[in-house]
């Protein structure tokens, strides 16, 4: 057996252990994707919903209450993190349950991606597992129900003590009707419309499931979109009396030459950092899920763990070019505390994960968060 095989072995043997991972075999392996995302959000919005569900769910997963908790803070984006690992965007479009997850135990929430117009986005099925990679493929294509509905359920979020405090980012992306020409318009609607509810804001441009969305990821496409939800940012921190940072995110797939322009822009407007990365078009060869069936899914982009070494590269490209004050959040392949610590050792301020929770399970952000012990 060799060295990855055994490192194979070893993984999917802590993955089978404890009750989530015979829920996952059993139950929800065998259910489409997307329905067991869509029981698992519904679920954990009941849960909350209950009384005393918060601290029910805190307990269950040993995670602080956020009111009460002695850990140190790290101080990113001029908010107070108590773990440095949040969640990607993609898990909560819809910003249903922020809360939720972050009494399981992220440091931060990161919502959306959502876009000005309410959009189905593509056709089902459009979510896969690759289980022996613990990956995923989706060509999701921004399905949500709109920045207004967004904006809704979020003031909701914050009306209370807790939510004023909590840490959630708002992913914007471009309607999928909208021309490519129109698109900054359309994410500084969004951008507008969701100001007074995101503690920092994030450009999307690097998914590669709405057609021509990665065209403007080029410098010349992305400057007025970059300058548009600035501008909107701007306004809203003279009404809210507070900062609201900006960030884009990137895809892997760019060429280092083009990571650096993108960061060099970011910092020419004055974005506040970048997150780094998306998920992948590319479909290595190290995959262990039968090439047939890969190819039998076709389009869409791939996260897991095999994401980490260019995730890693191009946040390590970033923190040399970036000034040493902008902000990274490093993003892709993120499994264990390990690979929270070594981002953060290579520059990342914070760190996002989202495909292990699904293999891991949801006791996963509060188990890393302690393993992190300090560097929480």
């Amino acid at each position: 057996m060799t060295t990855n095989d055994t490192l194979h072995e070893s993984t999917h043997a802590t993955t089978r252990r404890g009750p989530y991972a015979a829920l996952f075999q059993h139950v929800l392996s065998r259910l489409d994707a997307e329905q067991a995302h869509r029981l698992t959000v519904r679920s954990l919005r009941l849960a909350h919903s209950l009384p005393g569900g918060p601290a029910a769910l805190r307990t269950l997963f040993r995670t602080p209450d956020p009111m009460r908790d002695p850990r140190p803070a790290r101080r990113v984006l001029g908010v107070e993190h108590r773990s440095p690992l949040g969640l990607a965007a993609g898990f909560d479009k819809d910003g249903e349950i922020p809360l939720a997850l972050l009494d399981m135990g992220f440091g931060h929430v990161e919502v959306g991606t959502v876009t000005a117009k309410a959009q189905p986005g593509n056709p089902a099925p459009r979510s896969f597992r690759l289980i022996p990679d613990r990956a995923l493929i989706n060509r999701m294509g921004f399905n949500n129900h709109g920045a207004g509905a967004l904006a809704k359920s979020l003031a909701v979020a914050r009306r209370t003590e807790r939510g004023q405090r909590a840490v959630i980012g708002v992913n914007i992306g471009k309607s999928k009707v909208t021309a490519l020409e129109d698109a900054a318009e359309d994410y500084r609607f969004s951008a507008r419309i969701l100001a007074p509810y995101a503690s920092y804001l994030a450009i999307n441009v690097s998914s590669p499931n709405t057609p021509g969305l990665r065209d403007l990821q080029t410098v010349d496409m992305l400057r007025p979109i970059l300058e548009a939800v600035l501008d909107e940012a701007r306004q809203a921190e003279r009404r809210l009396g507070r900062d609201l940072p900006v960030l884009v995110k990137i895809a892997p797939d760019l060429h280092d030459d083009d990571v650096r322009a993108a960061a060099e822009l970011a910092t020419e407007v004055g974005l506040a950092g970048v997150i780094a990365t998306n998920t992948t078009i590319a479909r290595p060869e190290s995959l262990r899920t039968e090439r047939a069936r890969i190819e039998a899914i076709g389009a869409g982009g791939l996260s897991g763990p095999m994401l980490g070494d260019r995730s890693l590269e191009v946040l390590r490209l970033l923190r040399g070019t970036l000034p040493a004050e902008s902000v990274i959040i490093s993003c892709g392949g993120v499994t264990t505390s390990a690979d929270v610590r070594t981002r953060l050792e290579a520059g990342a301020d914070l760190v996002q994960g989202y495909t292990a929770m699904i293999y891991d399970g949801p006791s996963w952000p509060g188990r890393m968060a302690r393993e992190l012990g300090p560097l929480s």
